[in-house]
């Protein structure tokens, strides 16, 4: 199921946003700002696993998959992180693909070396909190980040969201890669250009 910030939501003065997502049974609350379809993407800071400092802005130009997991060490999180992994090879070149979680950069190295994650890009937001608190996603009392998927277009807006209704349940895969792939007219770069035959 697929949510969509309102503008009362987005402009709360206390920055929580409750019944949106829910864990297990129960509602948890998200603290931040939420993010609208359509506006600039907010900027972040967060860490690769060497704990060297990545920010949006260097991805401009680009259209971004940002994938987002409570924990890399959990099923769900992993299906979903080697589900984008493996999908890379099928998107345009002009596509930057990102997994951020709240684990520690060491934990978030040792998964990718068990699990063979080497195509995404794979970031944590336990340094700093800054992506979970400028797109709302930072659960309320747990310290993680709720599951979400945004697709940030080449001109840095919002062009999908998902926050997926229930954290233990997959976010909506298909979606989010086709409109990802409508986003680019550029090939994949395993696929070779149809050229016409002239004769």
């Amino acid at each position: 199921m697929i949510f969509t910030a309102s503008a009362e939501v987005a402009t709360n003065n206390l920055n929580e946003t409750s019944n949106l997502v829910m864990a297990g049974k129960k509602y948890v609350t998200l603290l931040g700002n939420q993010v609208n379809l359509g506006q600039q993407a907010p900027n972040f800071k967060v860490v690769t696993e060497s704990f060297s400092p990545v920010t949006l802005n260097e991805f401009k130009g680009k259209h971004v998959l940002i994938s987002v997991v409570p924990s890399l060490d959990t099923g769900v999180c992993s299906i979903q992180t080697k589900r984008f992994n493996e999908e890379v090879a099928n998107l345009p070149n002009d596509v930057v693909m990102l997994t951020i979680s709240n684990d520690l950069p060491f934990a978030q190295k040792r998964f990718c070396k068990t699990e063979k994650v080497d195509k995404i890009k794979v970031l944590s937001d336990a340094v700093w909190r800054d992506f979970g608190h400028n797109y709302g996603l930072l659960i309320k009392d747990m310290g993680l980040l709720t599951r979400a998927i945004f697709i940030i277009n080449a001109d840095g807006n919002i062009a999908y969201k998902e926050l997926v209704g229930n954290i233990s349940q997959h976010p909506d895969y298909e979606t989010a890669l086709t409109k990802l792939k409508s986003l680019s007219q550029v090939a994949p770069e395993n696929e070779t250009p149809v050229t016409e035959d002239t004769e």
